[in-house]
């Protein structure tokens, strides 16, 4: 399955101020609740930092993928931001992120968002697909590499 299915073509947003884990978690939440009007901001950007609390999303090699499952969710979700500058994730090799892909499952589908974590992750591990995102120049950009490249 391709990102066009997750992946709304405004949801992926190249230079964004991220400022900190907490802000750009917030953001995240503040882009998918306008996209399905059933989710609370306050109660994604909620269960995101939740999610966080078992251990940080930040896979390493600047790259991090929060995520959880809500409540209210019709259909997967998803936002991938470029940061305009790396920001401290407690990742994993304890080096700052500057891609994030955050990922929105409806909370009684499991299977399905262990899968799409398992196949963006993998995605993700691909240096070539990470330093083209790095190169691009705008969201348009960003989004065409996303839906060419990876599927989930």
């Amino acid at each position: 399955m391709s990102l066009r299915n997750i992946l709304a073509p405004g949801h992926a947003l190249y230079g964004v101020q991220g400022a900190s884990k907490k802000r750009t978690l917030e953001y995240i939440a503040n882009i998918i609740s306008q996209r399905q009007p059933g989710l609370d901001a306050k109660e994604l950007f909620n269960q995101l930092v939740t999610r966080e609390k078992f251990g940080s999303t930040g896979l390493g090699n600047g790259f991090a993928l929060p995520h959880c499952r809500v409540a209210n969710c019709e259909e997967p979700q998803a936002v991938f931001l470029r940061l305009a500058k790396p920001i401290d994730f407690d990742a994993i090799d304890k080096k700052p992120v500057d891609l994030v892909f955050a990922l929105v499952v409806p909370e009684h589908e499991t299977e399905r968002h262990l899968d799409f974590l398992r196949q963006i992750a993998e995605q993700f591990s691909n240096d070539s697909l990470c330093e083209q995102l790095r190169e691009a120049d705008s969201s348009e950009t960003l989004y065409r590499l996303l839906t060419a490249k990876v599927t989930a």
